[in-house]
């Protein structure tokens, strides 16, 4: 296997030179105790890029959710989310074993969720014997239903239904700025009016490790003893602080080539026999069905090189990032096919 065209996630993403010298040279100090000047200045420009009054670092994007979910909940409460969120399906049910909530979920077309698809599943009426919602949960770019966008208009309805009705809402962004890149707005018109934000600087942003949570002062610091809770506290961070600054500054400006990988890749697929790209990608995310097992189908692309994820028996995701050129994804494309004629010559 001479070369390794790897699009099983964006997490995969290596720092930039830019990145690792900023990371030597970083100023430090200890963050448990506020005094990591390089963190503090991440969390203050994250603040502003995104019209909050605070924000909190954090290692992991699972973690800042989490925080945010036993911020905004009480034990026994109800958590509305889309039926294939990230939060339902990939955080080990932390929502239960931590916040001692459950995730009651809304299926919905593409994953986006609609105030009228929340509406009619809350449960704010007081009735002292029936479990009451606690939460509303958004994610943009939606991962399982394929790197799916909501559009602000219907983020922004979400957002004064549930407010109306009492409830918080918070956004699992974690490649939100994907979903903003696809708009073409900025991430604070986009998520103007969610009670908390949760992004990530080490996907498609190329940073190594790390999240942001941005919100109000008094939920940051109250999510300060969360973090310390869940084994949060970083000490001399800062060195991990110093790339995930360039990759908020700089690196959201050219996840639109990401976008235009992901559409090669399918615009090259969409011909191919034995697989099904069920639509044109909005971000950087591909799924594609296929016949035969998806696993088989993993195994075989791995063998030319191609590394992908397969998350169902009959589904393949394919995500781009900044280490996968536009020519790669040409090739990617040339051994899916290969591999889609041998599968079909092995089905009966």
């Amino acid at each position: 296997m001479s070369e390794v065209i790897d699009l099983r996630s964006d997490t995969v993403t290596r720092p930039t030179p830019e990145m690792r010298a900023a990371m030597a040279a970083a100023d430090v100090g200890d963050d448990v105790y506020g005094e990591d000047p390089t963190i503090n200045l991440l969390e203050q420009r994250a603040a502003e890029i995104f019209g909050r009054q605070a924000a909190i670092f954090v290692p992991t994007g699972s973690m800042g959710n989490q925080i945010a979910l036993k911020l905004h909940t009480s034990p026994g409460q109800d958590v509305i989310c889309e039926s294939r969120a990230h939060v339902l399906d990939w955080e080990m049910n932390m929502a239960a074993m931590f916040s001692g909530c459950q995730l009651r979920t809304v299926a919905a077309d593409r994953g986006i969720l609609r105030w009228e698809h929340i509406a009619p599943v809350l449960s704010t009426a007081g009735l002292y014997y029936k479990t009451q919602t606690g939460l509303v949960w958004i994610e943009n770019t939606h991962n399982m239903a394929g790197g799916t966008v909501t559009p602000a208009d219907v983020m922004q309805q979400i957002v004064e239904g549930a407010h109306a009705a009492g409830l918080p809402v918070h956004l699992d962004g974690a490649r939100v700025f994907n979903a903003a890149s696809a708009l073409n707005t900025s991430v604070a018109d986009l998520t103007r009016g969610f009670d908390t934000v949760n992004f990530c600087l080490s996907k498609g942003l190329c940073a190594p490790v790390g999240s942001v949570l941005v919100g109000t002062r008094s939920l940051i610091a109250r999510a300060r003893s969360v973090r310390k809770a869940l084994g949060g506290g970083m000490r001399q961070a800062g060195i991990l602080a110093a790339a995930g600054l360039i990759a908020l500054e700089q690196m959201p400006q050219r996840l639109h080539e990401d976008h235009a990988n992901a559409r090669l890749l399918a615009e090259g697929m969409s011909d191919v026999s034995g697989l099904t790209v069920p639509e044109m990608p909005e971000t950087n995310i591909l799924i594609f069905t296929v016949r035969g097992e998806a696993s088989r189908w993993v195994a075989l692309m791995k063998e030319r090189g191609v590394f992908a994820s397969a998350i169902g028996p009959e589904r393949v995701r394919l995500v781009t990032h900044r280490d996968v050129s536009a020519e790669q994804c040409e090739r990617a494309v040339k051994v899916i096919a290969d591999v889609a004629a041998k599968v079909e010559a092995l089905l009966p």
